[in-house]
């Protein structure tokens, strides 16, 4: 681990912090919301509590790696000697991913073959791409991490291109109060996971160190927490939308749980 400075220290402990109670908040949020919606919803936002659920337990154990790797003293940070185990954010990936994409696929409520299709090709390829991304992480040359981070892409291109080809007429289906939203939830992914390439390519540059170390956790948070939370409360919204079209005003009273 390299030795970082205060302010590199206090920096990355508190975007761990404030992304732990954001996606805990985030799932109380999804949880409670799911008496707001329709039957045919409450799938989508179950899964989507338990992306911020999972990502909620990971950050705290990040928080914890993170603190333990480093002692503070006298305003001086010290190695302690103990690794800072990255690998809770690939495990974490790995779990919460492949669920980004079913939620927004469930949320559209597609026909059940249209359903599992797309749900186990998305899912499976969102998976691939974290599985080929993990080796070019850990990896301490330049080159390694580029041979696996282009062969994590190619799954990443074909995500993207379901995204906007293959969603794009079953999105112009949907009730055009929330035709709108479920774009920009698309969008949003999109944007957020593209943000994950440029964080994973820091070493790349003249930034090494300590300084690419900052820079590339509080990078992986805040893409975690628009693609998580933020996406969540996205489909959650449409839920409710949704809901009111299909299921009237009154959804909480006259939709069965």
């Amino acid at each position: 681990m390299p030795t970082v400075e205060i302010g590199q220290y206090l920096l990355v402990y508190n975007a761990f912090s404030f992304t732990f109670a954001t996606m805990a908040a985030a799932t109380l949020f999804l949880w409670f919301g799911r008496s707001q919606v329709g039957p045919a919803y409450k799938t989508a936002l179950t899964i989507s509590g338990l992306v911020t659920a999972i990502a909620a337990y990971h950050y705290f154990r990040i928080f914890e790696s993170w603190e333990s790797a480093y002692e503070v003293r006298n305003g001086v940070i010290t190695v302690t000697g103990l690794a800072f185990n990255d690998a809770y954010r690939y495990v974490d990936w790995l779990l919460t991913v492949p669920l980004l994409l079913i939620e927004l696929i469930l949320v559209m409520r597609l026909s059940q073959e249209e359903t599992m299709s797309k749900s186990l090709k998305l899912g499976f390829a969102a998976a691939l791409m974290i599985i080929l991304g993990y080796p070019g992480e850990i990896a301490d040359d330049n080159t390694t991490r580029a041979i696996w981070g282009t062969l994590s892409s190619i799954p990443f291109v074909y995500i993207v291109w379901e995204l906007f080809k293959g969603l794009g007429a079953s999105i112009e289906r949907q009730p055009e109060s929330v035709r709108g939203l479920i774009k920009k939830a698309r969008l949003v992914t999109f944007a957020s996971w593209g943000f994950y390439p440029i964080v994973y390519m820091i070493p790349y540059t003249n930034i090494g160190g300590a300084a690419a170390e900052t820079y590339v956790q509080v990078g992986y948070t805040i893409a975690d927490i628009i693609a998580k939370a933020g996406v969540g409360v996205l489909i959650y919204i449409i839920a409710v939308r949704k809901s009111r079209v299909e299921y009237g005003e009154a959804t909480h009273e006259t939709a069965p749980a």
